[in-house]
């Protein structure tokens, strides 16, 4: 079985690494996808696609909606979504990007730390599963690959 699992959330930490890391030590047929992790290149595609701006405000506007071309494409192709809430930022886009993995009725894995677990209740009560570790994910994804 081939499944399609992109990674949404926090980009401060290697929880990605460790998920590719385990899918590829389980064997395992999964593509791995997500937005672009390197923040200054996110932050900036507006400007240096489109042209620079003078407010932060339409810098950030056009950057987001480029994101987001990226993103909705990469979230309709997956099979499932796996979003991540890392506990040192506010992940607007994380919320986002779960809310709108539910929408589509993709199949939604959320993965905090417990301290995380009432701030985040509507997004968990979204999730097939929750989870706090990067292991825990690549559990599941095994688990739906066992063939018993």
């Amino acid at each position: 079985m081939q499944l399609n699992v992109y990674l949404s959330g926090e980009i401060h930490s290697n929880w990605r690494d460790a998920i590719a890391e385990g899918v590829k030590a389980a064997g395992l047929n999964v593509t791995l996808t997500g937005p672009n992790t390197n923040h200054a290149a996110s932050d900036d595609c507006g400007d240096a696609i489109l042209g620079a701006e003078e407010s932060n405000f339409w810098k950030d506007h056009k950057a987001a909606k480029i994101n987001a071309l990226r993103t909705r494409k990469l979230i309709a192709d997956a099979d499932i979504v796996v979003v991540r809430f890392g506990d040192q930022y506010k992940q607007w886009n994380a919320a986002f990007d779960a809310g709108y993995a539910a929408a589509l009725g993709k199949s939604l894995i959320v993965q905090h730390d417990p301290a995380l677990t009432h701030p985040l209740k509507e997004v968990d009560a979204a999730a097939l599963a929750v989870c706090e570790t990067p292991q825990q994910v690549v559990e599941i994804l095994s688990y739906i690959h066992r063939d018993q």
